[in-house]
């Protein structure tokens, strides 16, 4: 499915996100102005190494988060909203009203006013981003489910599989038990599992089938959209095949567009057909995952793909970690860096001289 997408809608469209957490005097940063779009259909792996905010991306997206700014659009309706940004450019106007205020011969009446319109304006938005935040469709958010990362954490131990698998339906208003019961049946199957396992418990189950137990509860809600956050990283090797063939099979057979966390890069290569690379709650490099691997632009994403290990001693034996070091290899001390596109869909966070560089490397590869 490759390269067959580049002309479709988004169905899901992230900009300048940010999701902020603050204890005491202390904000971390967890996810600082990402931005990124996931068409209908296609894998869109998001990697990078523990810590680095791609899980609280996930958690955003479905709202289980309310995010301190940015926006985020699903089926062209902006379900999330934040409003930090409008509050700092208030704040950033005062500042700016306060400095030229001083100066001498200032028209304070002019500045006053044009400072009220700055107000004015940021307030609508500040207004508009809760009236969307708040009011959004829960119908259509709930057509994006989530596969969590430990499958043992996300199942409640006290409820049977097929409270588990069909809690979904019950809140939606399904009321049938001869329909949630079939239903339920027909994930289970669906999943690899049979319909004797709804009346057990999940500590009777394996990693794996818990897992599915979870691939189950998602599915059974006919969503377009799945975030797997990790799904196969607390399981045996075999068994992460399984799951990710289960994955791709679901896609095919029911057109779902996925977005896929995780820091196995050769998962990720396998399974995606976009991928974005986040370092430090920042998008760092996005490209299609055939010219990621091809083409590492970014020092991050190198080294990311230096760490891959090969089912080969001869050249593991030669294979090189390259380390990376954020303040030996920038400096952005006054040309700052943005996400730009350095070739057609290949993005990187860049300054003006990388920019330069980058280009001029990609010339001589040509």
């Amino acid at each position: 499915m490759r390269g067959k997408m580049s002309n479709q809608e988004p169905l899901l469209r992230v900009e300048h996100l940010c999701q902020y957490f603050k204890a005491g005097n202390f904000v971390t940063k967890a996810v600082d102005d990402v931005s990124f779009d996931i068409r209908k259909g296609e894998v869109f792996g998001l990697v990078g190494e523990s810590g680095c905010g791609k899980t609280t991306t996930g958690r955003s997206i479905i709202k289980l988060y309310n995010i301190t700014s940015g926006n985020i659009y699903f089926k062209g309706v902006r379900i999330a909203a934040g409003t930090q940004s409008y509050k700092d450019a208030i704040a950033a106007a005062k500042a700016e009203y306060a400095e030229k205020a001083k100066q001498p011969g200032a028209d304070k009446a002019k500045l006053k006013s044009e400072l009220n319109a700055v107000i004015r304006e940021q307030n609508e938005l500040i207004r508009s981003a809760k009236r969307d935040h708040k009011n959004c469709d829960r119908k259509l958010v709930t057509q994006i489910q989530m596969i969590f990362q430990d499958p043992i954490a996300s199942l409640d131990p006290r409820m049977t599989v097929r409270e588990i698998i069909s809690e979904g339906l019950i809140i939606q208003g399904e009321r049938d038990k001869k329909v949630i019961d079939e239903k339920v049946y027909e994930m289970l199957e669906l999943v690899g599992l049979v319909r004797e396992h709804a009346s057990r418990y999940p500590h009777e189950f394996s990693g794996g089938q818990r897992q599915r137990i979870g691939v189950a509860r998602s599915i059974i809600m006919n969503p377009d959209m799945i975030i797997a956050d990790e799904p196969v990283s607390a399981l045996d090797v075999s068994v992460q095949a399984q799951v990710i063939n289960l994955l791709n099979d679901l896609r095919e057979k029911f057109g779902l567009t996925i977005l896929f966390i995780a820091h196995d890069l050769s998962v990720v290569k396998y399974f995606s057909d976009r991928i974005g690379v986040m370092y430090y709650g920042k998008m760092v490099e996005l490209a299609d995952s055939d010219e990621l691997f091809a083409h590492p632009l970014h020092p991050y994403t190198r080294s990311l793909l230096s760490a891959i290990p090969l089912p080969d001693p001869i050249y593991e034996k030669s294979r090189k970690r390259i380390i990376y070091n954020p303040l030996a290899e920038h400096d952005y001390t006054t040309d700052k860096p943005v996400f730009r596109e350095v070739r057609p869909g290949h993005f990187v966070q860049c300054n003006e001289a990388e920019y330069r560089k980058i280009q001029a490397e990609l010339a001589k590869d040509a």
